[in-house]
């Protein structure tokens, strides 16, 4: 029986499909994709919060420390709060909604729609908003809760 390089293309093609299809998250309560090598595709609209320690903050994490073992990133949401944190990792906070600010020192950085915050580690900082904001965080390491 021969098989032509053709079938074989086609055979291959089906697999890699059906793989990557698989790759979908479904399970993790928002749109993901992970491709084969490694790049990972995440719908921020469709990522649902769930509520943090204190009332009117609430995050989703957003990738595995299989996923991603060197850097952590997750969705995070504040409706007329503040909390305060101190960072034993780097991270970048980009602002996808409202109004983000970050108070260190009595001083305030603040940013809208758009805007990346930039937070070193070692920072004690307050979270906060005058209203809402809701943002894209992403750390360095990513297994942070360890450096705690």
């Amino acid at each position: 029986m021969n098989i032509s390089e053709e079938l074989i293309r086609e055979i291959i093609t089906k697999v890699v499909e059906a793989a990557a299809k698989e790759q979908t998250k479904p399970d993790c309560g928002f749109e993901k994709h992970v491709d084969s090598s490694g790049i990972i595709g995440i719908k921020t609209s469709t990522v649902k919060c769930e509520p943090f320690e204190q009332k009117g903050v609430a995050l989703k994490d957003v990738v595995t420390l299989e996923e991603a073992p060197n850097m952590g990133c997750g969705v995070m949401e504040l409706d007329h709060t503040s909390f305060e944190w101190t960072l034993t990792y780097d991270e970048y906070d980009i602002v996808l909604e409202g109004h983000l600010e970050i108070e260190i020192d009595g001083r305030v950085v603040s940013g809208g729609a758009g805007d990346i915050i930039y937070i070193p580690k070692g920072s004690h900082i307050h979270f906060q908003t005058p209203d809402y904001a809701r943002y894209v965080y992403i750390s360095y390491p990513a297994n942070w809760s360890e450096l705690v």
